[in-house]
């Protein structure tokens, strides 16, 4: 079972960029194309920018065209938190840290085989760590 983080706004503001707060704990989303990870193709692991938790691997990343890094399916063994999301007249898949409740982006159906899936992740609420060569 995972330890939930909590903390207050004032100490997310201490510790994220302006940036990162308004995405992680507002739930705002980053400009297509403007993220550091969007095309970022080194192998690794993709963290929570806010709390460290493990989230996507790279093995499981690909480019979906839409401008933000998309994964096919979180890293083994997390279950993200998922709520579903009607703002802006349409009907969404919110996914969220399932240890500090970050919010990360978006889950899709469109995304490839083997899940089917498109995890649509915002870049300021990850952070990477590359894999020794």
């Amino acid at each position: 079972m995972i330890e939930k983080i909590e903390k207050t706004d004032a100490q997310w503001q201490a510790q994220l960029t302006p940036e990162q707060f308004q995405i992680t704990r507002r739930g705002r989303t980053e400009m297509a194309f403007s993220g550091e990870w969007h095309a970022h193709t080194d192998n690794g692991v993709y963290h929570c920018i806010c709390c460290g938790q493990l989230l996507f691997s790279s093995d499981t990343k690909y480019d979906s065209g839409t401008g933000w890094p998309s994964f096919y399916q979180p890293a083994e063994a997390v279950l993200l938190k998922e709520i579903k999301d009607s703002r802006y007249g349409m009907i969404r898949v919110e996914v969220r840290c399932p240890k500090c409740d970050a919010h990360l982006g978006h889950v899709f159906e469109d995304g490839p085989q083997p899940t089917g899936l498109r995890y649509c992740i915002n870049s300021a609420s990850l952070d990477f760590i590359a894999r020794p060569a």
